[in-house]
């Protein structure tokens, strides 16, 4: 397998032996042949077609939809990589739903000072509707992705926090349903942590974090924007797998001030919405008022506190990757104790020192949009051309305060199928984590996404990346 020293091989090490996560694997390798292994490739890619799992692009003038890559070599984490992770995890989980539940209420960590008071009232995911309302529970975050990438054996540092309506759970479940068709015999020799319970524990997860009122018996439901949304997979997939209804905003209603679904006996009330629509298309009569997708009246709903919303209303603040710059300092604010992952260091462009900065090393950086997503509206100064850098940096002179910069990270690879052997690309991870009043649950893998073109470090699906079933080992 070819390598690139410069790089932290998650298989391989920094040597030429293999890494004790990888060794029971590497052992059944051994004994597979390169054109056994590709037919299984190809077999896998067809049962994703038949099954539909596909993703929507907008935009593209060829077609909508497309099949996300699938590599057939998994990202295996051993266990007491994912306790490290795990505790992490939990930390700063905990710490964003705490930073939530003040800003909409004291904001104590702006009185300390420890967050300017701009970077809140003046961001756009910053919802007036939600202060000094408290959520069934008081949680804020029901379902968080935290995207993690790796640069050496203990090295993993956060890239940035999914609070919002993270996406790409159906994929972690569909890569582990297709491996387990694919090599069966393979599971009986690496002990690997399950994730299919993932769907029950959500559910479970929702019912617990209904209104007081319904908590004994609650109905769940799934808002879509419909089919044309680029995650609509999932969505059905979560609702079929959760055994509960899916729903456009046509099919519910408000009844005797409480949410309800057209069924054919009526409408009948819902407990807890899972809604995978963004804040402005909820509610015509609250935010947008030319919104087909929301509910009119809903947030007079929930502020009467008659229905969960999963996530809440104006989470969204904390997926802003001005926000993310401060997360060691809301970790520490909320917990009293250090970070236990790392944040990527991160130059906040509003400022004039860290924008001067920013300005001269742009061929070294990465720079983001702070409220961008997909991989879209960033440059990746190492890999753009002279004259991407130019326009990039006159669109950062105009609106320094839309952006952040972060320096190019060594992130670490995976080895990938390919038709000349196994080779190394470049991945991150997305693991799922699931908040109830009862605590946090954080599921034992997640999705690892794959930059498919060798060099690269753009992992995202919208950008040609794929995915991997994502293998967390049992511990002794």
């Amino acid at each position: 397998m070819a390598s690139d020293e410069n790089f932290f091989d998650e298989m391989r090490g920094r040597g030429d032996g293999v890494r004790a996560p990888y060794s029971d694997y590497c052992a059944w390798l051994e004994n597979r042949t390169a054109n056994a292994l590709l037919k299984k490739s190809r077999d896998a890619q067809t049962f994703f077609r038949r099954t539909g799992i596909t993703f929507n692009v907008y935009g593209e003038t060829e077609a909508d939809e497309r099949l996300i890559p699938f590599d057939l070599v998994p990202r295996i984490i051993g266990a007491g990589e994912w306790a490290q992770l795990t505790r992490g995890i939990e930390q700063r989980v905990k710490a964003i739903n705490a930073f939530l539940y003040d800003i909409y209420h004291r904001q104590e960590i702006v009185r300390a000072g420890r967050i300017p008071e701009h970077l809140i009232s003046q961001n756009d995911a910053f919802l007036p509707q939600m202060i000094g309302f408290d959520p069934p529970g008081s949680i804020y975050t029901h379902i968080v992705g935290v995207d993690l990438v790796r640069t050496g054996p203990n090295e993993f540092f956060v890239l940035e926090d999914n609070a919002r309506t993270p996406s790409g759970v159906s994929y972690m479940l569909e890569n582990r349903e297709t491996m387990l068709k694919m090599f069966p015999e393979l599971f009986s020799q690496v002990q690997v942590e399950r994730v299919s319970s993932y769907p029950m524990a959500l559910r479970k997860s929702l019912e617990r974090s209904a209104p007081a009122a319904t908590r004994d018996r609650p109905t769940v439901a799934v808002l879509t924007p419909g089919i044309h949304n680029s995650a609509y997979f999932e969505h059905a997939f979560l609702a079929d797998e959760m055994g509960v209804e899916l729903v456009e905003g046509h099919d519910l209603h408000i009844v005797d001030g409480r949410v309800a679904m057209r069924t054919t006996q009526g409408y009948e009330p819902i407990d807890v919405l899972y809604r995978r629509i963004d804040d402005d298309f909820l509610d015509p009569l609250n935010f947008r008022s030319d919104s087909m997708l929301g509910v009119a009246g809903i947030m007079d709903a929930y502020r009467a506190g008659n229905i969960t919303i999963a996530n809440a209303p104006g989470t969204g603040i904390a997926d802003d990757k001005a926000i993310y710059s401060y997360m060691p300092d809301i970790v520490e604010f909320y917990t009293g104790q250090k970070p236990l992952l790392q944040n990527v260091p991160t130059w906040r462009c509003a400022e004039k020192d860290a924008l001067a900065y920013v300005l001269e090393h742009l061929e070294e950086l990465v720079v983001k949009e702070v409220h961008g997503s997909g991989g879209y509206g960033m440059l990746v100064g190492p890999a753009a051309s002279k004259k991407e850098i130019a326009a990039f940096r006159q669109k950062l002179k105009a609106k320094p305060a839309n952006y952040i910069a972060q320096p190019t990270l060594a992130l670490s690879t995976v080895p990938v199928l390919t038709r000349a052997g196994l080779s190394p690309r470049h991945v991150d991870l997305r693991p799922f984590v699931l908040v109830s009043p009862e605590g946090v649950n954080v599921t034992p893998g997640g999705l690892t996404r794959v930059a498919m073109k060798k060099g690269s470090l753009v992992v995202n699906s919208s950008q040609g990346g794929g995915t991997k079933d994502t293998w967390v080992l049992k511990g002794d």
